[in-house]
């Protein structure tokens, strides 16, 4: 058996559809479909029903999926170790919040190439959501994520580190020389610009301004960039959260400042791996330099 039709089943199995499975494997629709029909042939058994809205498992295709996926993954563990002894070599693709792109994973990148000058690191910037599908699809090797917990099937998840956050606001903002700490009934009054829904601590802090804004609405704008809601900050045209590791050279050439309020919890990072996949050397050393990394900044 050729565990090329393996991969096809599995890929149809999570995308649902002829067209996505071809789109993920970069195949022509009608190779998926030849495969697909192929490995049916060899089973002796019917794995999909194809109904107009796409592919869905029949008992048996449920049934064998995750004997099919073992099979997969004892390949991989074969091909690996037949080069154990070689240089630590190959591409990683590692995605992560662009909060952790901008402020971490440059040092870990740069550490990586004078270790290990073969490894090559692909960077996606991507929230949990959009992380924890390219595990499971096979398109990430590893992930960073910030979450308060990391709880999801197929994945596994270590807590590397905690990062605090900040409260900001441009220097002469009336909020930066307050005395007293700011209440959430003061906070709720100002405008905020915040990181795109999906980002936890963003969506954690909307969701307390709109439980304390109460029947009125908070003033929130959402940007696909941390750098753009900086920007607005700066410019003294509202506040902002994000974690200290991205703003501290803003915070000391004094373009940003501190607002004293209410505490603000930490946010943790997890390394995420997809449960089954064998991770190659490469993906082994990146992994332990994202720890070491957040280890040695704590």
């Amino acid at each position: 058996m050729e565990t090329r039709l393996l991969e096809t089943f599995g890929a149809l199995a999570r995308t649902g559809s002829f067209t996505g499975a071809a789109t993920e494997l970069r195949l022509a629709q009608s190779t998926v479909t030849a495969q697909i029909k192929a490995l049916e042939k060899e089973l002796g058994t019917r794995l999909f029903d194809r109904l107009p809205r796409g592919a869905l498992l029949t008992e048996a295709g449920r049934r064998l999926l995750t004997l099919a996926e073992e099979v997969r993954e004892a390949e991989v563990r074969l091909l690996a170790a037949a080069h154990e002894d070689g240089p630590v070599a190959g591409t990683v693709v590692v995605g992560a919040a662009e909060t952790l792109c901008a402020a971490h994973l440059p040092a870990v990148i740069s550490t990586l190439r004078s270790r290990h000058p073969d490894v090559d690191v692909h960077l996606q910037p991507c929230a949990t959501a959009g992380a924890v599908t390219g595990l499971r699809a096979g398109h990430l090797d590893c992930a960073l994520l910030l979450e308060e917990q990391a709880d999801f099937p197929d994945v596994t998840a270590e807590r590397v580190a905690d990062q605090p956050l900040v409260l900001l606001c441009a220097p002469e903002h009336p909020l930066a020389g307050l005395r007293e700490p700011a209440t959430w009934q003061e906070l709720v009054q100002e405008s905020f610009f915040l990181h795109e829904q999906g980002c936890s601590y963003s969506d954690w802090l909307a969701q307390r301004l709109r439980t304390v804004a109460g029947t009125r609405r908070p003033r929130i704008t959402r940007f696909g960039s941390i750098e753009a809601a900086r920007s607005c900050v700066a410019a003294g045209l509202g506040l902002t959260v994000l974690p200290r590791a991205n703003v501290t050279r803003s915070l000391h050439e004094g373009r940003l400042a501190v607002v004293h309020g209410p505490a603000l919890p930490d946010i943790s990072v997890h390394l995420a791996r997809h449960r089954r996949r064998h991770p190659s050397r490469a993906a082994r050393a990146v992994a332990a330099q994202v720890v070491r990394h957040f280890r040695t900044a704590r």
